[in-house]
């Protein structure tokens, strides 16, 4: 999150009422340097819960650097995503952790919106990008822009990183030989304070990292089946 303090505690609440006594886990906020009061916010809300851990970014890296953050320091076999707007709501996360828990196979649960309360161009080039790569990168998925997410850790640990890959996880997961699971969530209005988006600074980057990873997809070799010989 970024710049978001008056969307930290209703947020906490409502994972807490969608994980507890599920599963034991832990939570993590990523404070992609911020400059309002999200950090002092974290920290009060800390001193009263024990699995509540902040990480910070001396200054802003961006969706995929906050995520790489977080996924590097969770300790968890299984990691799952969301923004720290309320858009994303965390009812559905029981869901995509269970679809990933289902089958060994199965590396990514990946949540797609139906219902979104963007604007009818956010929505519209939301469709464009959505349509033009997986016409180009086949991964089978209509919405790679929703936060929600589960994911092995270590299959994630495993992809290359660069600034964008959120957006390209499924393609990439398949890359690595794992399935990947899909769920529908109901997409909602962030609780409160502005997007930390723009459409013209993405545009020019969206399409160099699309050549990109089309590029990894098809420079992949299979992967050898290792045996180590003893003496």
């Amino acid at each position: 999150m970024r710049n978001e303090v008056d969307n930290i505690a209703p947020l906490i609440a409502e994972i807490g009422a969608a994980l507890d006594g599920r599963w034991a886990y832990e939570i993590i906020y990523v404070n992609d340097g911020s400059t309002d009061a999200t950090g002092e916010r974290l920290a009060a809300i800390m001193k009263q819960r024990s699995n509540l851990r902040q990480l910070s970014h001396a200054r802003s890296g961006g969706q995929s650097a906050a995520v790489r953050s977080g996924v590097r320091a969770a300790r968890a076999d299984i990691v799952a995503t969301l923004d720290g707007d309320g858009q994303n709501n965390p009812a559905f996360l029981p869901d995509l952790i269970a679809a990933v828990e289902k089958s060994p196979r199965v590396g990514l649960a990946a949540g797609q919106r139906v219902g979104r309360k963007d604007t009818g161009f956010k929505k519209f080039q939301s469709r464009v990008a959505n349509g033009v790569r997986n016409a180009i990168l086949k991964d089978g998925t209509r919405d790679t822009g929703c936060g929600l997410k589960a994911f092995r850790r270590d299959v994630f640990l495993m992809l290359p990183y660069f600034d964008g890959l959120h957006r390209f996880l499924p393609a990439l997961v398949r890359r690595e030989g794992y399935e990947i699971a899909y769920v529908d969530v109901i997409d909602r209005p962030r609780h409160s304070g502005v997007s930390n988006y723009g459409f013209f600074d993405r545009l020019w980057i969206g399409i160099m990292d699309l050549a990109g990873v089309w590029w990894l997809i098809r420079r992949k070799k299979p992967t050898p089946d290792v045996t180590e010989v003893k003496a």
